[in-house]
C-alpha cells in the first residue's frame, strides 16, 4: 500500500444527527461536543442533533458543526493506530485538516470557523451574490467565458474546481446568470444554481478578510504534524508562518480541489479516507482518479469496515 491521505468535507455535508452515535458510545467524544458548546457560548450540539436542518445550514452554524463532527470521527478512528501521510480539506474542511494536524487547537478552530461563517454571511447583502455548479465543461472553456463576462463589468469567477466536468462559479447574481447562460450555449451539460447565502470563494468575500485576520491573530497557529494540502495553490503547507496567509487567501480564492487530489496522488497517495459527514469528497476523488482507494467514514459501522479493508490491503 502507498501513502494515506485523510480528507475532510466542507459546507454542504451537514446533516442533523451527525456525530451523535459516537458521542453516545464514547465519553471523550461526548466531551468534545461539550467543549465546542462551551467555547461558542451556545449549544451547537443541540442544533447538530435536534435541528432543524435550516438552522444547522446557516453558515455560522454549519462550519463549526462540520468541524466538530469530523474531529469526533477522527478521534474514534485514530485509536486504531492508522496515521496519514497527508491531510486535506475542502474549504471549511481545510480548518478541520489543520486541527487534525495540530496546527490549531480544537476550541480555537471551532471559534474561528464560527466567526468565519458570520463574516462570510455578512460580506455581501442577501440576494446580491450567488453561486452555480457548471457540469460537463472544461476548465479552460469556462474560464474564457468568465473572463469575458468579468471584462464587461460583472464580478464573477471560478470558485470550486472540484473534478473534471464539475466547476462552481461565484459572483454577483447578474455575473453568475450571464456566465450560466453562455456556458449552456457553449456546451455545458447542466448549470445548477446553488442554495447558498453568498458568493463564497469570490473576490466579493474580500471585505471579510480583515475581520478573519483579526480572529486568526487572536489564536495560536503551530506547525503541522502532518503536511496539509492548501486549497489556494494545491501545495503542502506545514510551517505556521505560511498557514494564516493561505487561510486568508482561501476566503476569496478558488478551491483547487482537483489539483490538490492530483498533487497528493503524484506524491504517492493511493488511499484517501474521507473523515466526517457525507461522501461528497469520495465521489469527487473517484471522478478525478478511478485507480485510487477511497473510503468514507462517519460512524462506528463505517469505521470498522474501513479498518477491516485497510488490514486486508496491508497483508
Amino acid at each position: 500500500m502507498g501513502k494515506i491521505a485523510f480528507v475532510f468535507p466542507g459546507q454542504g455535508s451537514q446533516i442533523v444527527g451527525m456525530g451523535r452515535s459516537l458521542a453516545d458510545e464514547h465519553q471523550d467524544i461526548r466531551e468534545l461536543f461539550e467543549r465546542a458548546d462551551q467555547k461558542l457560548g451556545f449549544s451547537l450540539s443541540d442544533i447538530m442533533w435536534k435541528g432543524p436542518q435550516e438552522e444547522l445550514t446557516f453558515t455560522m452554524n454549519a462550519q463549526p458543526a462540520l468541524l466538530t463532527a469530523s474531529i469526533a470521527v477522527l478521534t474514534r478512528f485514530t485509536r486504531e493506530g492508522i496515521t496519514p501521510d497527508y491531510m486535506a480539506g475542502h474549504s471549511l474542511g481545510e480548518y478541520t485538516a489543520l486541527t487534525a494536524a495540530n496546527a490549531l487547537s480544537f476550541e480555537e478552530a471551532v471559534y474561528a470557523v464560527h466567526k468565519r461563517g458570520q463574516f462570510m454571511e455578512q460580506a455581501v447583502p442577501a440576494g446580491e451574490g450567488t453561486m452555480a455548479a457548471v457540469l460537463g465543461m472544461e476548465r479552460d472553456a469556462l474560464q474564457h467565458i468568465v473572463d469575458h463576462v468579468a471584462a464587461n463589468g460583472d464580478i464573477v469567477g471560478l470558485a470550486n474546481l472540484n473534478c473534471p466536468g464539475q466547476i462552481v462559479i461565484s459572483g454577483t447574481a447578474a455575473g453568475v446568470d450571464k456566465v450560466s447562460a453562455l456556458a449552456k450555449e457553449q456546451g455545458a451539460k447542466r448549470v445548477i444554481p446553488l442554495n447558498v447565502s453568498g458568493p463564497f470563494h469570490s473576490i466579493l468575500m474580500k471585505p471579510a478578510t480583515a475581520q478573519l485576520e483579526e480572529v486568526l491573530n487572536e489564536i495560536t497557529i503551530s506547525d503541522c504534524d502532518v503536511p496539509v494540502m492548501a486549497n489556494v495553490d494545491a501545495k503542502a503547507v506545514q510551517k505556521a508562518s505560511d498557514i494564516q496567509q493561505k487561510l486568508l487567501q482561501q476566503l476569496y480564492s478558488p478551491v483547487l480541489w482537483q489539483d490538490s487530489v492530483e498533487a497528493l496522488i503524484a506524491a504517492g497517495v493511493d488511499t484517501f479516507i474521507e473523515i466526517g459527514p457525507g461522501k461528497v469528497l469520495s465521489g469527487l476523488i473517484k471522478k478525478i482518479n478511478r485507480q485510487v482507494r477511497v473510503m468514507a467514514i462517519q460512524d462506528e459501522e463505517t469505521i470498522r469496515k474501513a479498518i477491516a479493508e485497510l488490514k486486508e490491503v496491508a497483508k
